[in-house]
């Protein structure tokens, strides 16, 4: 075998092709835009005799610690160039990667051309989902569109039979740890897994470069003709829905700050259903300014308030329902104090509680229940799409976050609402966004009174709303998340004495809706704006 290639023992060539190869690590090749872990890395490679060939940022940061490290100019014999666009796409790199040990005809091309063997490859890739994310220009998106990065990733994990590729800082630890243990060297199949996710990692971020051209950006289309997802396990649940079914959680790769980010300070596993009741609490109290507490109860909220703290925004949310707020989950938009958490405990059983933080003194008195479930979350940030999984395909839109404004309404009774109520009407509509439709939202001073939702019936939502508000209702105003198909629901608000209605407005009935508004002396404005939630 050819001097370049003593790194290599090949236990059984019949079936090298198979793995059955101990590869030992002598020479590594790092070019990393995300830094982080890789001096200790680095260091322990070079600590073990590792020869470290890199590229400009990573050469520098690098050779400022100390870590003997040779510039990637002096292997290919050519600087870096086009501020960096050209530095790695060079055969003395990609031959070193691609070259198959025990060859010949590759062994005699490497040693003709004065090319050395590559055993290591740590490259990451430039950011461009986050840069994506971060509204840049165009011109900077493009920028962080990688090309040396994937073609050398690709290389490698090609070849993973005598090279071994990292393209993530999360492997750090695990490859250093083999290595240690295995006298420098790399099993076949931490190789091959390592190559899966290479692949798995350029296949995904092709694709986004793909949907950035084939989208709103470049083709005038917001949605693009192909998809690419990626999602990375966090763990197993104890079980789905129901306890005969399994169920697992994932985190999207760069999806905004939501619960599959929150930190748990407290109380048993999350369950499958816990996660969906979290996350309805938190994209509805992260839509409010104000101070916000929802209350919410099989993905649908049982009470919701605005105030002035959280104490505050608890206590009407909670009074909107106590009953159905037995074993809820309560979400905040806000730190959650002492005063809030002894109002929660006073309440009666809670399954979670999800704040923007809690004090120190809400903590200790919230963690005596230790099977009560704390988590904070920064509640800023939305994600653009809402999917919504069907057999054999998934549905996408536009996240519903339509704001209607007082200058949108439009007053189509005799009589019209007061400012006060104008004020109710904007906030009571607001949370039809968040209420499964037929949705009816009975509200005053910014909090809800009653709730309708998920009836096949407009009329029976309605009843529901108004039968939870009671004589809470009189004076209060009412919204609807669509048109009413017939009168029928105007005749109940004026038996519970409900001021005014706001509604989309777009019926045949229209016209008769609105006289029965007017004969029940009721205000009615009509938004031309649906809030349906299914």
């Amino acid at each position: 075998m050819n001097f370049l290639f003593k790194n290599v023992k090949i236990i059984d060539f019949d079936i090298w092709v198979s793995c059955y190869i101990i590869l030992f690590i002598k020479r590594a090749l790092i070019s990393v835009y995300n830094k982080d872990g890789l001096v200790p890395f680095a260091k322990f490679l070079a600590e073990n005799g590792v020869e470290i060939v890199s590229t400009g940022g990573t050469f520098a940061v690098l050779k400022k610690e100390g870590v003997p490290v040779k510039e990637v100019s002096g292997v290919t014999g050519f600087p870096e160039m086009l501020g960096g666009r050209v530095k790695t796409l060079h055969p003395n790199l990609h031959a070193g990667l691609l070259a198959i040990r025990g060859n010949a005809e590759h062994e005699a091309a490497l040693a003709e051309n004065g090319i050395r063997p590559i055993d290591l490859l740590v490259v990451n890739l430039y950011p461009f989902w986050e840069t994506l994310h971060t509204k840049a220009a165009e011109a900077d998106i493009i920028e962080m569109i990688d090309i040396g990065g994937p073609a050398l990733l690709r290389s490698a994990a090609k070849n993973f039979n005598f090279v071994a590729a990292v393209s993530s800082p999360a492997d750090y630890d695990a490859v250093r740890a083999e290595l240690g243990k295995n006298n420098l060297s790399l099993s076949g199949a931490t190789r091959r897994t390592l190559a899966a996710k290479v692949f798995k990692l350029t296949s995904f971020y092709d694709g986004l470069v793909r949907d950035y051209f084939e989208g709103g950006n470049a083709a005038g289309t917001l949605f693009p003709q192909a998809l690419s997802l990626e999602f990375q396990k966090v763990s197993d649940l104890r079980y789905g829905e129901n306890p005969h079914q399994k169920g697992a959680l994932y985190r999207q790769k760069g999806a905004a700050a939501g619960v599959v980010q929150a930190k748990k300070w407290n109380g048993k596993e999350l369950s499958f259903n816990n996660i969906l009741d979290l996350d309805a609490a938190l994209e509805m109290v992260k839509a409010f300014e104000k101070p916000a507490c929802a209350i919410v109860k099989h993905t649908s909220p049982c009470g919701f308030s605005t105030g002035k703290n959280a104490a505050a925004a608890f206590k009407n949310a909670f009074a909107c329902d106590p009953i159905s707020a037995f074993g809820s989950i309560i979400g905040f938009n806000t730190a959650l104090d002492e005063t809030a958490a002894r109002a929660i405990l006073k309440s009666g059983f809670v399954e979670c509680i999800l704040a923007r933080s809690f004090t120190a003194g809400a903590l200790e008195l919230l963690k005596a229940k230790k099977n009560l479930r704390l988590l904070s979350v920064d509640a800023a940030g939305a994600e653009g799409w809402d999917f919504k999984k069907v057999t054999g395909g998934l549905l996408l839109q536009e996240r519903d976050a339509k704001e209607v404004k007082a200058s949108d309404l439009k007053c189509v009774t005799k009589i019209a609402p007061r400012k006060s109520e104008i004020e109710d009407l904007l906030f009571a509509f607001k949370v039809c966004r968040y209420v499964k439709s037929n949705a009816i939202v009975v509200a005053k001073g910014g909090t809800t009174l009653g709730l309708g939702m998920g009836q096949p019936s407009r009329v029976d939502s309605c009843q529901t709303a108004l039968k939870k508000a009671g004589a809470r209702a009189r004076g209060a105003v009412l919204a609807s998340d669509g048109f009413f198909p017939k009168p029928d629901s105007i005749a109940l608000a004026k038996k519970y004495g409900i001021r005014a209605i706001i509604q989309p407005g777009g019926s045949i009935q229209d016209e008769a809706v609105i006289e029965a508004s007017n004969r029940a002396r009721i205000a009615m404005v009509f938004t031309g704006v649906r809030h349906f939630k299914h």
